[in-house]
């Protein structure tokens, strides 16, 4: 038995030890591939050699059973080789086609739908929620289980447009990034400050350098060190709250959802593009968040009916224009649409990365 890999401080892994023997063979030697079927794919190397990918979606937070579930499927039907997408869908590697039904077959039975491939709405990116982060809003993971449950057809189909990535994020920060459809939390209320226990709790520096508009400054209450918030500052993003937890922002009233679009991160057909909002103040109703997911069906069915073949969200959009998605999609149109803010121009303008 082999000594245990010791653990490396920086850097990942060597990923050639957990490789499937047929990727590892022929890493870099790729021919072409093609999907035979929604979420499988088939890669040909030079050398002939061939390898299925079969994709299948979890639920991302996943418990120590589940896990187990996966790899014994992975033992008994696929060659004992799986990897984890960025978008938490697992892949099974085999090298041979025989396998590939009865593996789809396996895990189709035991909860995991194969797809996410091709022009297909594919897993929902998430940031991490009640379970990890200190700032959330609301829990990310449970929109995405709501949602899924709603698109679960868009998933094991290949018949959107072009492929379509949907993200959410628990607070405004929006660390789960840039998407075609992007729901994220949207505080409506500065934050309500307990004076009594800042001193204890808060170390003032570094709050009032958290925050990206200067809207808090130090401040002495009832005689105690303290904060204040200049509310018409205040952009109400919630990043004051992780380092000093009196500083509460999250409202079961006033912390609603809000609803992105046409945010892309590839060049490959057309520029990056930031998302813009296109609707807001949505109610924020765990567990399964039914007006969010009801307006996302709605971007997506008419940008299928809409959109012509490989055109991405956003391309589509560029081309009827914003007003017509509001038309097409019944969105109410508002001022607060507008993007009009224009705070940081001079200091981005002095970075060495931002020029506008």
């Amino acid at each position: 038995m082999s000594a245990p890999r010791m653990p490396i401080e920086s850097g990942v892994p060597d990923p050639f030890q957990y490789m499937h023997p047929v990727l590892a063979r022929n890493f870099g030697q790729w021919k072409h591939h093609e999907r035979p079927r929604p979420g499988v794919l088939c890669h040909t190397s030079h050398s002939g050699d061939k390898v299925w990918t079969i994709r299948a979606g979890t639920q991302r937070q996943m418990d120590l059973y589940t896990i187990r579930k996966l790899c014994d499927i992975a033992d008994e039907f696929a060659e004992g080789h799986v990897r984890f997408t960025i978008r938490s869908n697992i892949e099974f590697m085999v090298s041979n086609e025989a396998k590939v039904a009865p593996l789809i077959e396996k895990l189709t039975k035991e909860g995991f739908p194969v797809g996410g491939t091709g022009p297909s709405v594919s897993m929902i990116a998430h940031t991490q929620g009640w379970l990890h982060c200190d700032i959330p809003g609301t829990d990310a993971s449970g929109v995405v289980k709501a949602l899924m449950d709603e698109l679960y057809e868009e998933f094991v189909r290949e018949d959107m447009p072009n492929r379509v990535h949907i993200t959410t994020s628990c607070c405004q920060i929006n660390c789960g990034g840039q998407g075609d459809i992007a729901i994220n939390v949207q505080h409506t209320k500065p934050p309500k400050i307990n004076h009594d226990l800042v001193a204890n709790v808060c170390e003032r520096p570094t709050v009032v350098a958290r925050c990206p508009v200067a809207a808090i400054r130090p401040a002495l209450v009832n005689g105690k060190p303290s904060l204040e918030v200049d509310e018409k500052k205040c952009i109400c993003c919630g990043a004051c709250y992780p380092p000093c937890p009196p500083m509460q922002i999250n409202d079961p009233e006033h912390s609603k959802l809000a609803i992105w679009v046409g945010g892309n991160h590839s060049n490959a057909r057309s520029k990056p593009s930031f998302q813009k909002l296109v609707a807001a103040g949505i109610p924020n109703n765990p567990p399964r968040w039914t007006e969010a997911a009801a307006i996302v069906k709605k971007i997506l069915r008419v940008y299928k009916e809409d959109a012509r073949d490989w055109e991405r969200l956003s391309d589509w959009v560029d081309r009827i224009g914003w007003a017509r998605f509001f038309e097409l999609t019944e969105l109410p149109f508002t001022k607060f649409h507008i993007d009009n803010w224009r705070g940081s121009r001079r200091s981005l303008n002095a970075s060495t990365h931002i020029r506008f």
